[in-house]
């Protein structure tokens, strides 16, 4: 049995994944959300609650940690992933299970460098100093975990990300689209489906366990190409595509604490973002889905979802 802690982007498909493989699946959200599925069994649940999760993930092999902040603010992470993470290794070391975290590439201390498995991840300050800290202690704890890094997301149900909801819904609706930084510099993207796979695959594999992996992530392309891609791939004109400048940001950042924590990531945008995942997908047997046909199943997914909501 797995258990899975959230069902955002990364949550749902995990779980969706590992019951479309045929295993029993239990879903811990506050709400109950989560896929529907004879396999999948939803569960409100305090994951920041010691007792209800030591409950949770009894008699599970792997348990897959998919939630993040409540806000995209330092403070709210500094006050909640810290004990969160410890919680659920805490719980896991009870029941004997591999914990699976995704990461992101903000701990990474030379970003203007092409990121591999082995580049440093010593990053200092705001949200970048938390995720270092979380992986270290991640190292420092006596349970198994793997940490899964990813770029940036795109693919089906991912809303609040650069290739989310500001860049698609405007396309399907022949709008302009309005990205950050610089729009013709190299970034790398993950598909949430192939992190999904890489989480899966890593908790299956003893000899992976404490490491780090990066997620199958294809060639880095510009944001104007990731628009074009998803474009092409709804049948419409490629948009016209524009970037507010990193001092908008970092203006707008001395009277709003949103942009503050917007601007504290420019640097991601302002020049080349790279990572290479060619060692893990030699480890994990697994290769990143190509761009056109993770840019179909994205607007595939955002079409359904606005007639559901129509």
């Amino acid at each position: 049995m797995y258990v899975v802690a959230g069902a955002g982007p990364v949550g749902y498909t995990v779980a969706e994944q590992l019951a479309d493989q045929g295993h029993q699946v239990r879903v811990l959200t506050r709400s109950g959300s989560g896929p529907e599925h004879p396999l999948i069994e939803r569960v409100r649940a305090d994951v920041s609650d010691p007792a209800q999760l030591n409950q949770a993930v009894e008699g599970a092999s792997a348990v897959f940690h998919c939630i993040h902040g409540s806000a995209y603010r330092a403070a709210a992470w500094a006050a909640e992933l810290p004990h969160a993470e410890q919680v659920v290794m805490d719980a896991a070391a009870a029941a004997g299970a591999v914990v699976v975290f995704p990461e992101s590439l903000y701990s990474y201390s030379e970003p203007d460098r092409i990121m591999t498995e082995s580049s440093p991840r010593e990053a200092t300050g705001g949200k970048r100093g938390i995720r270092t800290a979380l992986l270290k202690a991640r190292q420092a704890h006596a349970t198994n975990t793997i940490s899964v890094v990813a770029g940036d997301f795109l693919g089906p149900r991912v809303k609040t990300a650069h290739a989310g909801e500001r860049m698609v819904t405007p396309i399907l609706a022949g709008k302009a689209v309005q990205f950050i930084g610089a729009t013709d510099q190299p970034h790398s993207f993950t598909y949430v489906p192939d992190l999904a796979a890489a989480m899966i695959a890593a908790a299956r594999k003893p000899e992976l366990w404490n490491s780090v992996l990066h997620a199958p992530t294809g060639p880095a392309v510009t944001q104007r190409e990731m628009a074009t891609a998803h474009a092409n791939a709804a049948g419409v004109a490629a948009p016209k595509v524009g970037a507010i400048p990193g001092w908008v940001l970092r203006v707008a950042g001395i009277f709003s604490t949103d942009m503050r924590e917007l601007a504290e990531l420019l640097y991601q945008f302002e020049g080349p973002f790279v990572m290479d995942s060619s060692e893990s997908q030699r480890l994990l047997g697994i290769h990143p889905t190509p761009l056109p046909e993770a840019a179909a199943a994205t607007v595939a997914w955002w079409k359904g979802a606005e007639r559901l909501a129509t």
